[in-house]
């Protein structure tokens, strides 16, 4: 799994022609793993500023608001892949246009069933 990174409203500093150029990379990124059979799932996620966080403290439940953790960088979105390699999970991620504006790509290998890769 390919997990997105970056910082919220990045995309609002940038111009119009940067913005459909950015767009554009990631359609055709999504446009080649499509077509070579290696993109399983992909989704961006909403802003960070609509997000719950549900958590265990002290016994009893509580349900805050925003994101999980303090970061100029939150979880934006992902991409699972089906590839030959951890190297060509990378590979994909590297070129990936947000990391180009400061975000970043988490390559993750997902659990199968059995969880024997933990």
């Amino acid at each position: 799994m390919l997990l997105i990174w970056n910082r919220p409203g990045f995309t609002e500093g940038l111009t119009e022609e940067e913005r459909n150029a950015l767009f554009g990379e990631v359609d055709e990124i999504m446009k080649e793993l499509t077509e070579t059979g290696e993109l399983v799932d992909g989704q961006a996620l909403a802003d960070p500023a609509q997000t719950q966080t549900v958590r265990r403290v002290d016994g009893d439940t509580e349900i805050v608001d925003g994101p999980f953790m303090e970061s100029k960088e939150q979880f934006a979105g992902y991409l699972t892949v089906d590839c030959d390699s951890p190297q060509r999970a990378a590979e994909i991620a590297a070129r990936w246009p947000d990391v180009r504006y400061g975000g970043a790509m988490e390559v993750r290998p997902i659990m199968e069933q059995a969880g024997t890769e933990m």
